[in-house]
């Protein structure tokens, strides 16, 4: 196994604490700083396994993730491109945003991924951990210049006929935002990933055979639920706490205790995969409550905010 570290014109001190370590098998790459998409290529460009694993700087691994997501890989249909690892909270204490968050990446990313590999084709293999055949990523030149750089170049495998897969006990856990802020710029930013990755790639809904096209087709949508769900549910509901029911009605308020249910299922499901690894789920009862509660609420704007700069071509930041 080699580690190769790619310094993207950092500031601090990382490649002196770097090169302090006796490890034969660590190559640093000093890159000018150009962009995430830009440091990954540069990595690939150093690689010289059959199979490249990536991970973020601020992502720390589970002992058995690399065994685990690269049997995955290898044990997967041949014409498997790449494995997502399965990206938990690490910093789920650091403020109550983060333990938001935390539900977020417990329950509902983690099954979407898992729904979606079901599908044979997993919508994001994402770099905080994944693991990738590398003369596919090559032959795709690698991961295009773009602020959702990981979904473009998992829709364009996806497009070209390869698979993408999905190992849940591959775990890996990254540092969330902590304040509103740092939320507000992380998800605006997946949504404008997102409608990238449509604007590019989002013919494979019209392609005959891909099943992944069913789930680009629902990310055509998603931008609109997520509009009237913050411009129109959402008033609807505070209208109907006060007895008002012009827009959401009793049958309609049906769906939060709905809500409820697939979240406890989707927790249930996910806390097996805790214990195969002999991990423990924390206690966070609140964070759960205030999460199927309003969490939604909050993200909902703040992706519509991120469609419509994408649409209108805006200036993208990081």
């Amino acid at each position: 196994m080699e580690i190769i570290v790619v310094d993207d014109g950092s500031t601090d001190d990382t490649v002196e604490v770097l090169s302090s370590f006796d490890l034969s098998n660590l190559r640093i790459i000093q890159a000018v700083h150009g962009g995430k998409a830009r440091a990954l290529n540069e990595g690939l460009k150093q690689v010289n396994n059959d199979i490249v694993v990536c991970i973020d700087a601020d992502t720390f691994l589970h002992p058995q993730a690399l065994r685990r997501i690269v049997a995955r890989l290898l044990s997967d249909p041949p014409h498997t491109a790449a494995v997502a690892g399965c990206v938990l909270v690490k910093n789920s204490r650091a403020s109550f945003m983060t333990r938001l968050q935390e539900w977020d990446y417990f329950t509902g990313i983690t099954s979407a991924k898992r729904q979606q590999s079901l599908y044979q084709g997993t919508l994001v293999a994402q770099g905080a951990f994944s693991a990738f055949r590398t003369k596919i990523v090559r032959t795709a030149r690698g991961w295009p210049s773009v602020i959702g750089e990981d979904i473009v170049l998992t829709w364009a495998l996806l497009k070209d006929g390869w698979r993408i897969g999905f190992e849940p006990t591959a775990i890996g856990f990254t540092l969330a935002p902590t304040d509103l802020k740092g939320f507000f710029r992380q998800r605006r930013r997946w949504a404008r990933g997102m409608i990238e990755g449509l604007k590019q790639h989002g013919s494979m809904v019209w392609r005959r055979s891909p099943l992944p096209g069913f789930f680009v087709g629902i990310d055509f949508v998603i931008p609109f639920v997520d509009f009237f769900y913050a411009f129109a549910f959402l008033p609807g509901v505070v209208l109907a706490l006060t007895g008002r029911f012009y827009i959401v009605g009793p049958l309609t308020l049906l769906v939060i205790p709905l809500a409820f249910l697939a979240v406890l299922v989707m927790y249930f499901k996910q806390k097996k995969v805790f214990e195969a690894l002999n991990l423990r789920v924390r206690r966070n009862i609140g964070g759960i409550l205030v999460y199927m509660l309003v969490y939604q609420a909050v993200m909902s704007p703040i992706c519509v905010v991120g469609y419509l700069q994408e649409i209108a071509g805006m200036t993208k930041r990081w």
